[in-house]
């Protein structure tokens, strides 16, 4: 590979943090390096992707992790991301695979010396991630090892302030519960565990308990925060220049104490001795000493997104380890929170329409395309363009569209705006000086999102504005059928997203082909675009939650051939009630109702491999497409979007 300035600075920093792991006392064999920041979040700040900034591998999405040994660099990423790994990381990185090769911590064990000492910032890996290494490393007597601070924040000279953005009370006509509705809840689990207090790290779970948003993290409204919540007593750990005068009295109004982001560790060694003090809601003192803490009561983390730093300040006997009492009332979405992402799937599949007729002329106009509709051979691109279109140039368009719409706040995620072969990168990103432009004879995939103050979207559409190939138009007509599949689902109560993964795959599988990622993840309202506890997924873990009415969920099958193309079809669902005609077992049945609304390109389906049940599928979702979007839409538009929804039949 050609050594470009970046990859040169970055080789030089892998240098640097070497030798500040040979001067460190004890000296550190091997450096973890996680993606995550303090709260284990998926996306994070600028200035928390150390990870990135080491490697150079922008993937985000994921927990991958970096490792530096003395004489080598590794990095784990999933099968969404080994392409674009692969492009990004120089020749002294290893990219390992997770699910082909083994996990770091195994690596770890088998491959460094005994006795090796591992250096972590404890501050950005949980609980449960460090226990597992901890586990791992005995059998060689290694040690992990708990860093005073975060070896690469020495050696990145040039890292990104932090910013003292807002803090935004969300209101309650769009969170749908009050704080004290929320605080009551959560206190009666309290007591049910026999805990005291409980501490909450997850950004998006402070957020959603105490219905306040904000600016730190992009695509994510959070602020960078903690929650203490006592049975008496409730804290909010946060920068207070972000606190304005509205926030201080609306969390005084609701009996949170304001207290500043680094005391949370202090105030958790004062809670686990029962000395945490704070104002009651009358204004007087109180402490919890009442309940004898530290003798009986157990303060409850979520090892999955508790730091290893704050745990370490409880006796090991004291934390109560189990999934957040948050994290299942934030995903089963009350009712307003329900008729807010309907709202915003609608104006936001206005919007995605908007694009696509846009792109459709542009494509005709520019690059002489047959368009969205025709298939006639043959395309003649301008040699002059007035405009060039490129992956990047074209996303912004699809965002200015958005941005015209009500309550629009931002987007969801970095979109995935890809032509021909960069389609196969399942989480392709592109970049304004690198990224492809777009080819009247290739497969354009655009996953995008948004951020509305009344619901997070999520969609996905694959086009081509050529003629496809047959090939190309089974493959799709195969994820089209495994989408509808998952769509059209009826299933009891108790059923995992394990357990309906295979519903969308079957019709690939039946070619042989598959593709190396989940099917479905939950989504947040106005919150992260990605959501738990639940997911449909072949993942042992998406056999731990199983799907509740009110819940949401993507659909979001795919096929995927390297350095080809990549099709990939998504809507996002909301669990419901099934109205069945028996009840065996007095389960009740649950079903499926999606509610995004944009049209599927029919010249990509092969009507003769869909069944008629799913040609009535087509035919009633672009029926409701139509009249749900056409009083957004302008007479072009309209027009545009009457073609793109006519009936499909079983011989055209």
């Amino acid at each position: 590979r050609i050594m470009t300035s970046s990859a040169a600075a970055r080789n030089q920093h892998l240098d640097e943090l070497r030798a500040l792991m040979a001067s460190h006392s004890p000296p550190i064999h091997a450096l973890l390096i996680p993606s995550e920041d303090a709260h284990q979040s998926e996306y994070v700040s600028e200035r928390d992707k150390r990870r990135q900034f080491i490697s150079g591998f922008t993937g985000s999405a994921g927990k991958w992790l970096a490792l530096i040994t003395t004489k080598e660099a590794l990095l784990w990423t999933d099968g969404r991301y080994f392409l674009q790994a692969t492009n990004q990381l120089s020749d002294r990185w290893r990219l390992m695979r997770m699910g082909e090769d083994p996990p770091v911590e195994v690596w770890i064990a088998d491959n460094l010396s005994a006795e090796a000492v591992i250096g972590i910032d404890s501050w950005c890996i949980s609980v449960d991630s460090a226990q597992r290494y901890e586990q791992a490393f005995l059998k060689n007597n290694q040690t992990l090892f708990q860093l005073s601070s975060d070896l690469v924040d020495e050696v990145w000279k040039d890292r990104p302030p932090n910013d003292a953005t807002p803090v935004i009370v969300h209101p309650v006509e769009f969170a749908g519960r009050s704080v004290a509705q929320k605080m009551k809840e959560l206190r009666e689990k309290l007591q049910h565990e026999k805990a005291s207090g409980i501490i909450i790290t997850a950004l998006d779970e402070v957020a959603w308990l105490y219905n306040v948003r904000g600016n730190d993290v992009h695509y994510s409204p959070v602020v960078h925060s903690y929650a203490i919540v006592t049975l008496h007593g409730a804290f909010f750990y946060v920068d207070k220049r972000k606190v304005t005068t509205e926030v201080k009295n609306y969390m005084s109004e609701s009996g949170i104490d304001i207290r500043e982001y680094d005391m949370v560790q202090l105030d958790v060694s004062l809670l686990a001795s029962g000395q945490l003090k704070g104002s009651a809601v009358n204004g007087s003192l109180h402490m919890e000493k009442d309940i004898n803490v530290a003798e009986q009561s157990k303060i409850w983390i979520d090892s999955n997104s508790c730091c290893l730093a704050l745990y370490s300040k409880l006796r090991p006997d004291q934390a109560l380890m189990l999934q957040s009492p948050i994290t299942l009332p934030k995903a089963v979405k009350n009712p307003m929170e329900l008729t807010g992402l309907r709202k915003a799937h609608i104006r936001d599949g206005a919007a995605v329409v908007q694009y696509l007729a846009w792109l459709d002329n542009q494509m005709q106009e520019n690059y002489g395309a047959s368009g969205y509709f025709s298939e006639a051979n043959g395309s003649q691109k301008k040699e002059h363009l007035e405009i060039k279109l490129t992956e990047v140039s074209v996303s912004d368009k699809l965002e200015a569209f958005r941005a015209e719409k009500e309550h629009f706040k931002g987007l969801s995620f970095p979109t995935i705006s890809s032509v021909g072969p960069n389609a196969a990168i399942i989480h392709y990103s592109p970049e304004a000086n690198t990224c492809a432009e777009l080819d009247a004879d290739k497969i354009y995939l655009c996953d995008s999102g948004a951020q509305y103050l009344d619901g997070t979207t999520d969609i996905t559409r694959t086009v081509h504005f050529g003629k496809p190939s047959e090939h190309q138009k089974s493959c799709y007509t195969a994820v089209l059928k495994g989408h509808i599949a998952l769509d059209a689902a009826v299933f009891p109560n108790g059923t995992t997203g394990h357990a309906l993964d295979i519903l969308a795959r079957t019709p690939l599988w039946k070619s042989g082909l598959d593709y190396r990622h989940g099917t479905g993840h939950g989504i947040g309202s106005y919150l992260n675009v990605h959501e738990g506890p639940h997911l449909i997924s072949f993942r042992p873990s998406a056999r731990n939650v199983p799907l509740q009415a009110s819940m949401t969920v993507t659909d979001e099958p795919g096929y995927y051939e390297d350095g080809n193309f990549g099709i990939r079809l998504e809507n996002v669902l909301i669990v419901k009630e099934a109205d069945t005609k028996f009840n065996f077992g007095e389960k009740g049945y649950l079903s499926f109702e999606h509610i995004t609304w944009a049209p599927y390109q029919t010249k990509l389906i092969n009507t003769a491999l869909l069944t008629p049940a799913e040609i009535e599928w087509v035919n009633l979702y672009h029926s409701d497409c139509q009249k749900i979007l056409e009083s957004y839409l302008n007479v072009q538009e309209k027009e545009w979007l009457r073609k793109a929804t006519e009936p499909i039949t079983a011989s055209s």
